[in-house]
């Protein structure tokens, strides 16, 4: 049986100063089999923290890929790098979509604290408190019951980085800039004018209503595309992805465009701007790996995420 020889990538590896070790590789073996081999030498050394190389390159080796089809038959050496201590990606996610929900309701909830006054809000400020609830509500659900994901962990350190952009764009900043007295029954900027418009307020939650929903439903259409615990990808089809490949993030995009057109807060605006612009960098991205692994089998006549222009 051929031997393959782990050696560390860089400097010595604290959580495996054994290295390096022989491991024997059949036909069979994958690379997860080998990252197995070495978490059970090295146990606090675990699989998620474990990128594995050829020597002297940086490209890590799929998990799935068979060692005979990277090193041949007769043995030869990978190299492994710690990637630190890893969280996993639905962990992240909670983490993310929980700043909102535990921000909103202390700042709508107790003014005095962050206004130095009471506030009679107003029914503009009920309805925005009402869909970020609800949103970011439906997205903790969705982390949990809905998406599959393609890699199980990212370094625990990037945890804070990730969450910043929620807790403190949609979280802090909206929530103390929407909930302040400028936005109040009280207010000049609402009284009297077309927010505090029954018909412009049932006519805006209509249309976050509609993008939500349509949210979900794109979502669900990816969940049936992959099977559990599995990295398969496959065309999605069905309700928006006629004219789109990322449609998801068209509506995500449509329904904070909705809570700032109907506030015609700053914040809102800040926040919309910046996760827009992230949502079309990942949406160029998805839509050109889609054209590249289905080459002709994709449909030419969608746009990466708004529809007819981009």
């Amino acid at each position: 049986m051929p031997s393959l020889t782990i050696s560390s990538a860089s400097r010595p590896i604290p959580l495996a100063r054994g290295l390096p070790i022989a491991v024997e590789y059949t036909s069979a073996t994958t690379v997860a089999d080998v990252k197995a081999q070495v978490a059970s030498k090295f146990p606090k050394f675990y699989v998620a923290r474990q990128k594995l190389t050829l020597k002297a390159e940086r490209a890590s080796l799929d998990d799935a890929k068979k060692i005979v089809e990277i090193v041949g038959e007769k043995g030869g050496e990978l190299q492994v790098k710690d990637l630190g201590a890893q969280i996993s990606w639905r962990t992240v996610f909670l983490i993310e979509y929980g700043g909102p929900l535990v921000i909103h309701p202390l700042i709508y909830y107790f003014p005095q604290i962050w206004y130095g006054q009471d506030v009679h809000h107003s029914a503009l400020q009920k309805y925005v408190y009402t869909f970020v609830m609800l949103h970011f509500l439906k997205r903790e659900l969705e982390t949990v019951f809905v998406h599959r994901f393609s890699h199980g962990t990212m370094p625990f350190r990037n945890v804070f980085k990730n969450s910043a952009h929620y807790h403190l764009l949609s979280g802090l900043a909206l929530a103390w800039d929407v909930y302040r007295p400028k936005f109040s029954a009280t207010s000049s900027y609402v009284s009297g004018t077309i927010r505090s418009n029954e018909k412009f307020l049932w006519i805006c939650a209509g249309i976050w209503t509609f993008a939500e929903l349509s949210n979900l439903h794109t979502h669900l259409t990816l969940r049936a595309l992959r099977p559990a615990n599995s990295r398969v990808r496959a065309i999605p089809y069905g309700y928006g992805f006629s004219f789109l490949s990322c449609p998801n993030y068209f509506f995500e995009t449509l329904g904070w465009a909705v809570v700032t057109m109907m506030t015609g807060s700053i914040a809102s605006a800040v926040f919309l701007v910046v996760s827009t612009t992230q949502m079309i960098l990942w949406a160029i991205k998805k839509h050109k790996n889609y054209k590249k692994e289905f080459g002709k089998d994709y449909p030419r006549g969608r746009n990466a995420m708004i529809p007819f222009i981009l």
